[in-house]
Order: structure tokens, then C-alpha cells, then sequence
């Protein structure tokens, strides 16, 4: 096999395991705490439990604020 091979092969694994990593945030990109997410994701997605979390987080429903009128 060639260097390009390996090469081209350890991208698309890499590429393949950024995105299941980075799962959570791709998901919760519309929500309003997505900043939050991303940085949970990042910071705690590599321990299991941190990743879980993030996605749980991306996954629910925002809760509309209430504004006194």
C-alpha cells in the first residue's frame, strides 16, 4: 500500500472520528446555549460521561422564557 493510501485513509478516520466527537455540538448548533455545548463537548467529550451529557443537552427542547408584560 502506498504513503497516499495511508495517508488518505488516516483522514477519513480522523474526519469520521471528529464528527461522532463532535456529535453533541453539530447537533445543538441552533440552540441558544450552543456555545456552552460546544465547550462542554470539547472540554469534558473525551471522558464518556462528558460527551453523554453534551449530547443529552443538545438533543432537549429550549424552554421559552417568560417575559413579564
Amino acid at each position: 500500500m502506498s504513503t497516499g493510501a495511508n495517508f488518505i485513509d488516516f483522514l477519513l478516520l480522523f474526519l469520521f472520528g471528529a464528527t461522532i466527537y463532535f456529535a453533541p455540538a453539530i447537533i445543538g448548533i441552533k440552540k441558544r446555549n450552543s456555545t456552552a455545548i460546544l465547550a462542554l463537548n470539547f472540554l469534558l467529550g473525551w471522558t464518556f460521561v462528558g460527551w453523554v451529557i453534551a449530547l443529552v443537552w443538545a438533543l432537549t427542547k429550549d424552554v421559552e422564557s417568560q417575559k413579564d408584560a
